[in-house]
């Protein structure tokens, strides 16, 4: 049997959560703050870096050469940083590798590039770096910056550096999400605006998956404590466990930066239940649930509840939305 409900109005809930405790199991969960209105800054574009090659970097081998790699990531943000390829033996690599980092505050972010020289044992030495504020890139314009390394970010940039560490060779473009260009629609726009800029604008994007909430998910045992996987690509992302109960509320949201739209292609959502105690170990599936992509890309958006397969009475209300320059 289906069974669909509107969430309450705080009061109501609260109402609702006391009563509860009269009856067995006893579990009062009262919400103060949903993340849905919490100031959270969501993603508003994506920052393509090409890293092009470097040229005259550090000695650090005792062969009189280095293994160089680029790790790049943006302040303020706590997803891994990324990483080129490793080039051994050159003080003048060529890369052009690209990469896509999310942007949720173009005016304060600023894009971080540091330069090592790997090491088969013990840490990496850092040959140099550089910094780039994001609000020197004009949206959707394709910018070039051939970069002076410097020791790190207290050096004075007025002052050369007595050392010279090589310098680095990069574009960028940032593209806003295609409600956020809006805003820069008539600050860069050309019109002799090339066809493959028009390609590049539309294909990229971002699938955002939130796991708001579930009701009635029921396990062999009087309790549960249920959390979700989200599995989309070969990826698996995963929720906060929630101890004791049926009703989980996890507002949680997980992102995936795809080359294209994911059409013809499906998500998968699991509600898992995980033992504590002595039985820490022990795992069982509460229902899952499989949603087809294809409507989240013509309209932007889905916010639905849906029924839980293999579930006698769960439903999980999922919220996903897909947002392209």
């Amino acid at each position: 049997m289906f069974r669909c409900y509107i969430d309450d109005s705080p009061l109501e809930t609260i109402k609702r959560q006391v009563s509860s405790m009269y009856h067995w199991p006893q579990v009062l969960e009262i919400p103060i703050l949903d993340a849905s209105t919490a100031s959270v800054k969501k993603p508003v574009g994506l920052l393509h870096v090409n890293i092009i090659r470097a040229r005259n970097l550090l000695k650090k081998d005792l062969l009189g050469t280095s293994d160089p790699y680029v790790k790049l990531s943006l302040t303020g943000e706590k997803l891994p940083a990324k990483k080129t390829t490793i080039k051994k033996r050159n003080l003048n690599p060529e890369w052009n590798e690209h990469f896509k980092l999310i942007v949720k505050d173009p005016v304060s972010q600023v894009l971080q590039l540091e330069v090592f020289d790997w090491d088969k044992v013990g840490g990496h030495d850092r040959l140099g770096m550089q910094m780039i504020p994001l609000k020197k890139i004009n949206p959707g314009e394709k910018k070039v910056f051939n970069l002076d390394l410097i020791k790190n970010s207290n050096i004075v940039m007025d002052v050369p550096e007595k050392k010279q560490r090589g310098k680095l060779e990069l574009d960028l473009r940032y593209v806003p999400f295609r409600d956020e260009s809006l805003k820069y629609r008539n600050d860069v726009q050309d019109e002799k605006s090339s066809e493959d800029d028009d390609e590049f604008l539309s294909n990229a994007g971002l699938l955002s998956v939130a796991i708001q909430s579930a009701k009635d998910v029921e396990g062999k045992k009087i309790y549960t404590n249920p959390y979700a996987l989200v599995l989309f690509r070969g990826e698996k992302k995963r929720t906060k466990m929630l101890r004791k109960t049926r009703d989980p509320r996890w507002n949680e949201e997980f992102q995936f930066t795809l080359e294209e739209p994911p059409l013809k292609e499906s998500i998968r959502v699991e509600v898992m239940s995980k033992g504590t105690g002595f039985h820490f170990r022990s795992k069982e599936e509460l229902g899952h649930v499989d949603i087809n992509l294809d409507d989240v890309v013509a309209n932007g958006r889905i916010n639905q509840k849906y029924h839980l397969i293999n579930s006698r009475n769960g439903v999980i209300h999922i919220e996903i939305r897909w947002t392209t320059g």
